[in-house]
């Protein structure tokens, strides 16, 4: 197992372990400017810097800019102070063309903003190598230039409302598929091999379409002149199309769908473990069909109910094709927010930091199901 277990390292944990790290460590103005960077960890943060700190970050300015290394510390800087990329840029032109710049005040003089805290606050915050402004921001909070946690204008508080609808769309199609997926479970428990076997291959052929030409399906469905509209009129059901897609109702219809065999499967399995002596034993004591059921058959299947929904919910927590395909706007999960950081600006420190808040609950849900099952007599 050695081979494989290094593989498994090299290839999924150590780059995953390696993305999250970014999300706590900050090194481009420590790498880039590191005289600026020691001069800032040294500084108490009140007020404006003194000069020494001043020419420093001057100095530091003109190199990076002559190196072409400036946009880095620009862009990390921009994350935290809208306007620091131009600001960083016309400051290192004018210093390279000759303009003193030793001083607060010098530098004042060729832009008024380093004239004023915010600047050097998000300097100092940028320091590294270690920091806390990506998950801050992920939570929608950033350190004042006193170093509190405040809270971000209201315009800028989106992250908590989309991890919000995250774990409530995920939490309600595990839902959805336990409801769905319990008697279908317990059907394909039930019936003799020769019946079952067709069945249980239905519920399998899902696996070998791709997530998105199903999604894709849905989207095509639920349309206002769909089959599913046309259908609903033709049995009298409504009078004119509504919408089902680009929607929240969409969502649930295509996510519950594309991961219900992840819930039937383990469930299916633990079903099909369960001796049926147990149930003929209450019967035979006097219980009704029902509270056999419930008291015998229902308490033997939990486990299997908590492993296939705790299966749905992590797999749904990351769903970014289906809801960007048949969600509207405001139906859009934290996989986007993430893809956007990733792929579009280039924020890598934000996309961890996101990825690493939706990580945490994921393990907490993780450990209370390995509780539950262990907790369940068998």
């Amino acid at each position: 197992m050695a081979p494989l277990l290094l593989f498994l390292l090299a290839s999924f944990v150590l780059p995953v372990l390696l993305m999250l790290s970014r999300a706590v460590t900050d090194r481009e103005l420590h790498t880039v400017w590191p005289e600026s960077a020691a001069a800032l960890r040294q500084w108490d943060g009140r007020g404006l810097p003194p000069d020494a700190l001043a020419h420093e970050v001057a100095r530091d300015m003109i190199t990076a800019r002559q190196a072409g290394t400036l946009n880095r510390v620009a862009n990390r800087l921009n994350y935290d102070m809208v306007g620091s990329r131009s600001l960083l840029y016309g400051t290192a032109d004018m210093l390279l063309s000759g303009v003193p710049g030793d001083s607060v005040a010098a530098l004042a003089r060729i832009d008024p903003r380093w004239g004023q805290p915010g600047i050097w606050a998000a300097m100092r915050h940028a320091d590294g190598p270690f920091t806390s402004h990506y998950l801050l921001a992920a939570l929608d909070r950033r350190l004042d230039n006193d170093d509190r946690v405040i809270s971000v204008a209201p315009e800028q508080a989106v992250f908590a409302n989309i991890y919000l609808r995250t774990f409530k769309i995920s939490a309600l199609v595990a839902l959805f598929c336990v409801i769905l997926g319990y008697p279908i479970a317990y059907l394909l428990a039930s019936l003799p091999d020769r019946k079952a076997n067709p069945l249980l291959i239905l519920v399998l052929l899902p696996f070998w379409t791709s997530a998105l030409v199903r999604t894709a399906a849905w989207a095509v469905l639920l349309q206002t002149n769909g089959v599913v509209n046309h259908a609903l009129q033709n049995i009298g059901l409504i009078d004119a199309p509504v919408q089902l897609i680009y929607n929240r109702l969409g969502v649930y219809i295509a996510m519950t769908h594309v991961l219900l065999p992840f819930l039937i499967l383990p469930l299916y399995g633990v079903m099909k473990g369960i001796s049926p002596v147990a149930m003929r034993a209450a019967s035979s004591l006097g219980a009704t069909p029902l509270r056999a059921f419930l008291k015998v058959y229902l308490p033997q299947t939990l486990p299997g109910v908590a492993a296939g929904a705790i299966i749905v919910f992590t797999l749904a927590l990351g769903y970014y094709v289906t809801p960007a395909l048949v969600g509207g706007g405001a139906d859009q999960m934290i996989s986007a927010s993430i893809a956007f950081y990733t792929n579009q600006s280039l924020n890598w420190g934000m996309a961890a930091a996101l990825s690493l808040l939706l990580l945490v609950p994921l393990l907490l849900m993780l450990f209370a199901g390995r509780t539950l099952a262990r907790t369940v007599p068998a």
